[in-house]
């Protein structure tokens, strides 16, 4: 389960916004990654991206998601597992723009991983999704997972969750749902801003 003090916590790797020169704001991508995998599905990018941020469907495609709870608007709880075995584990949207772009980072002290999903339009009118992860594991455990064994296993287990997804959308031929919002370090932002309120119940302000 997730704590509001762990929201607030900075993480220094996370995917986020950058601002050039020229005062742009651009989407800053993961500096390190474990993992980078990249699938092709034959559905439009809108398709693709409202049905991926559909996350309580995960487990309708993938092998090892069997439940997502949502916790908070940008904190899940997903549930992992094969076979008897299962593992709980809290996540926080920290970056979300809509047919475009998403990053999270685990809650959990130990293990802790960071991530995104970038969706590319192709030539073809399809799109081009990619996966970056980066694993954060403690003690003994960050040994393991340096060594080149681990990491190709880490892909291997994305790339068949990306296929699965592919499979999926393109068998609806169309998204089950939507949520179009933007997050900006992991607060959901709103497009007219509440005004303000008074501290005493029903006494208007202004």
């Amino acid at each position: 389960m997730a704590h509001n003090d762990d929201a607030q916590q900075a993480v220094p790797n996370t995917p986020g916004m950058r601002t050039d020169g020229d005062g742009v704001g651009r989407r800053r991508p993961l500096r390190e990654r474990h993992v980078e995998e990249t699938v092709e599905v034959a559905v439009p990018v809108r398709t693709a991206y409202n049905q991926w941020t559909q996350f309580k469907t995960f487990p309708r495609f993938s092998t090892a998601v069997r439940g997502v709870e949502q916790i908070r608007p940008t904190v899940t709880a997903w549930t992992i597992g094969y076979g008897p075995l299962r593992h709980r584990f809290a996540v926080e949207i920290v970056e979300q723009d809509p047919d475009a772009y998403l990053a999270w980072r685990g809650l959990a002290q130990s293990p802790s991983h960071q991530g995104e999903v970038e969706f590319r339009p192709t030539e073809s009118g399809g799109t081009a999704i990619t996966v970056r992860m980066l694993l954060e594991p403690q003690g003994a455990a960050r040994i393991l997972t340096r060594s080149s064994g681990a990491a190709r296993l880490t892909a291997r287990l994305v790339r068949g969750e990306l296929m699965n997804f592919k499979q999926f959308i393109e068998g609806l031929g169309q998204e089950g749902g939507a949520w179009r919002g933007t997050i900006r370090n992991g607060r959901v932002q709103h497009d007219h801003p509440e005004p303000p309120r008074s501290r005493v119940a029903q006494w208007p302000v202004g």
